[in-house]
């Protein structure tokens, strides 16, 4: 017999992966005719806010590696939604800008978040509560994992 603290619907990570597959399918609803992908729509969210900005800062924003960052960059980009170029300044650097056709997507992009929104079925505090929550998980597992690191070098 398995312990309890071993089922599956005690599992926190469990309620967060399956919470995010259902999200991921309310999200690809939405964002089919805008032709995105979840992860090619965060990157668009994070430039509609900060145009021009480098990959490594991209990357940062989004907590993804360059490695994941780099094939949805060449795919927005054969879209004809962002521009990648070296940095004049710094050669080392790639810079990311978005098209016009690029800026244009946010106006179709618009009510997405109040979309999903009603599809949570949270009210707006719950939300922010909610998502308050989630980003100090957040920030509490990279302490964590910053330790394991620290803790493995020695």
């Amino acid at each position: 017999m398995t312990p309890a603290s071993l089922a599956l619907d005690a599992q926190l990570c469990f309620a967060l992966y399956s919470a995010h597959l259902a999200m991921g399918k309310v999200y690809r609803h939405h964002l089919r005719d805008l032709g995105l992908t979840y992860p090619q729509y965060l990157v668009m969210l994070v430039l509609w806010e900060s145009d021009n900005l480098t990959v490594t800062a991209l990357g940062g924003r989004l907590y993804l590696d360059s490695a994941t960052l780099t094939p949805l960059l060449k795919r927005l980009q054969m879209l004809g939604l962002l521009h990648r170029d070296r940095d004049h300044a710094d050669q080392r650097q790639v810079l990311v800008t978005l098209t016009s056709a690029g800026r244009a997507l946010q106006k179709r992009a618009h009510a997405i978040p109040q979309e999903v929104m009603c599809a949570t079925g949270c009210r707006p505090d719950q939300a922010l509560t909610l998502k308050a929550d989630l980003e100090a998980l957040r920030t509490h597992l990279q302490h964590a994992q910053l330790m394991q690191e620290h803790t493995a070098i020695r």
